[in-house]
């Protein structure tokens, strides 16, 4: 699994892959937190990051399958994925580590915003006067938020060996679980189907870690998101290998 972390983490450093993701994350979301009329905290009066939270999520849904999109199926296209089937590598060990190289860049790419919570931080009246629960409670539910959709992505990627295809598949995978099915709920409005909805919805599990009270129900939802859709992409390598 180390060897395949490498090789593709290496591969994004290697290209300008890693650079444009960071630099256009953090572009975007700067703009979000610091520039804009509607959204910017120096504007807003208050020390607070709770645009930055409910905006970051848009530009992951289209960023993370951009990154993703490659993993598989640039693999399957190039003929290098049937090589490294012929290969001595468990099926868990190649996707685990391409999961988890994906990960890391994505990790790598919203650490730079803990700058943003240290100005709040000094800009606040008093200074510190910002909601840390809360904020650490959010960043938590972004990562957790971050590998739910490189696991999408990655199963998306193993789907066809068209990159093209593989992005509008992670994109669409993520909309619908982050936003459909809280529609769903929402066009329900009461009963049973309306609460499981509304509950297995990312949004809702996002929202509720970013109150800055961790629940483990909330953890565990997430985490065993990313182990069914790494079990749908085990699965697809097992019938490519046969």
């Amino acid at each position: 699994m180390f060897t395949i972390f490498q090789k593709e983490i290496g591969s994004f450093f290697n290209s300008l892959v890693a650079y444009m993701v960071m630099a256009v994350f953090l572009v975007a979301v700067g703009l979000i937190v610091w520039v804009f009329p509607d959204s910017n905290v120096l504007d807003y009066g208050y020390a607070d990051l709770s645009s930055f939270f409910s905006l970051a999520p848009y530009v992951l849904l289209f960023l993370i399958p951009a990154i993703t999109m490659r993993s598989l199926a640039e693999e399957s296209r190039t003929g290098t994925l049937e090589l490294l089937l012929t290969k001595p590598i468990r099926n868990w060990e190649l996707v685990l580590g391409k999961f988890f190289a994906n990960w890391v860049l994505v990790l790598l790419t919203i650490l730079p915003t803990l700058l943003y919570y240290y100005s709040i931080y000094k800009l606040g009246n008093p200074v510190g006067n910002i909601d840390s629960a809360a904020v650490f409670g959010s960043y938590i539910g972004l990562f957790l938020f971050s590998g739910v959709l490189v696991s999408m992505g990655i199963w998306s990627s193993s789907l066809n060996e068209n990159q093209i295809i593989a992005f509008i598949a992670g994109v669409f995978l993520a909309f619908i679980w982050y936003i459909g099915f809280g529609s769903v709920s929402s066009l329900l409005e009461s009963g049973i189907a309306a609460e499981v909805f509304s509950w297995t919805a990312l949004d809702e599990q996002y929202r509720s870690l970013g109150k800055g009270l961790i629940d483990s129900r909330n953890v565990i939802y997430l985490i065993s998101l990313m182990v069914f859709f790494l079990f749908l992409t085990h699965w697809r390598i097992e019938s490519l290998r046969k």
